[in-house]
């Protein structure tokens, strides 16, 4: 493993990474509010929308949220028709959530469109061995955060 030897070149990277992750927090939130949701369960939505169908249980262990708090997202989800619900016929009190990807994403293309053609722009200025270190860097640090947050859910 590679130690970082200059302090300004890790202050940098700090610097950097904080402010990415907070201007991404702030730019879903006010996505959300365009959309009608609140800044959780437009990311949660989002989360959903990667499934073709997913149980309450599944959304619950994902998330850490406790199972009364994810039905309440699915009704808040299904009232503005962003998903539905279907019951198992064999157990009624298991809930698989298939989200509907033209309402959702009816609802939420006009705010992504001109982000994703910047990043698109942005990205072609980068040779395809930084892209892969980029995204090698994501992957990563994508996974240590879903590491960090499962230990604190299950503590």
């Amino acid at each position: 493993m590679k130690q970082i030897k200059n302090n300004d070149l890790l202050m940098l990277f700090r610097t950097a990474s904080r402010q990415y992750s907070d201007a991404s927090i702030f730019m879903h939130e006010a996505i959300a509010r365009k959309a009608g949701l609140s800044g959780a369960d437009h990311k949660y939505l989002g989360l959903i929308l990667q499934h073709k169908s997913i149980t309450a249980g599944d959304i619950s262990k994902l998330t850490g949220l406790t199972t009364g708090a994810v039905t309440g997202l699915i009704d808040r989800l299904e009232e503005k028709g962003l998903l539905k619900r279907q019951f198992v016929k064999s157990d009624r009190r298991k809930v698989v959530v298939v989200p509907n990807i033209e309402n959702s994403m009816k609802l939420l293309s006009p705010f992504f469109d001109e982000l994703q053609q910047k990043t698109q722009k942005l990205l072609a200025t980068f040779s395809e061995q930084e892209i892969q270190t980029i995204a090698r860097y994501f992957t990563e640090a994508t996974e240590i955060m879903k590491e960090t947050a499962d230990h604190l859910n299950n503590k």
